[in-house]
């Protein structure tokens, strides 16, 4: 393990832990690669939960709690999924806190991004490279359109465009989106944010171990 220096004193690398959504897993592992941070560990909770948000805080606390004292460091990559304030007053009283933002999309497109997509057509339908991946399994079994076709425009009426925020430039994946916005009766549009905000956030975290090596 590598060796950092503070206050003219040596210690081991400062051990952290990342607790994050499950829909964020892949991409955590490739910034942990990108960034070198060996002694960084990822845990998630399920992705599906955004669909039981009460879930969310209680699980976040449980990985805090069994963590100990075992980290330096603990961050939490969550938005606030539906808690409704639940997730950040949890985290308030550990006195942790967490990346900014209400969800992914706003963090994988970056905050003046996806505010200004949102104002100019309020009617989209936003995926990810793991909503992409996942999209028969969460979108189609989930809401039940595999079985009950005809609910797809109770789900997706007022929707005008699917905007895929792509993580990587997977041209499968693109192509899978296209046929996602088909599907659904939508316009499609492509952007490739990359990691937006996560990636700062992480690469902003591992800084100063980074800096002590």
């Amino acid at each position: 393990m590598a060796d950092w220096s503070i206050d003219g004193l040596t210690r081991a690398r400062p051990q952290a832990l990342f607790i994050a959504c499950g829909a964020l897993a892949r991409e955590l592992v490739d910034l942990k690669r990108m960034t070198g941070w060996a002694e960084l560990t990822v845990t998630c909770l399920p992705a599906h939960w955004h669909n039981t948000p009460q879930k969310i805080a209680p699980a976040v606390l449980r990985k805090i709690r069994a963590a100990g004292n075992r980290y330096d460091r603990v961050y939490v990559l969550y938005g606030d999924c539906g808690t409704g304030g639940e997730l950040d007053r949890m985290l308030e009283a550990e006195g942790l806190e967490r990346i900014p933002g209400p969800h992914c999309y706003q963090m994988f497109a970056g905050t003046d991004a996806f505010t200004e997509m949102a104002e100019r057509d309020p009617g989209q339908f936003y995926l990810t490279d793991y909503l992409v991946r996942h999209f028969d399994r969460l979108i189609i079994k989930g809401l039940g359109l595999d079985r009950y076709p005809q609910l797809l425009p109770d789900y997706f009426g007022h929707y005008t465009t699917l905007v895929y925020l792509a993580q990587t430039a997977d041209s499968r994946l693109r192509d899978k989106a296209a046929k996602a916005a088909e599907r659904l009766g939508l316009a499609f549009e492509y952007r490739h944010v990359g990691y937006g905000e996560i990636g700062n956030f992480v690469a902003a975290a591992a800084a100063p171990a980074q800096a002590a090596e």
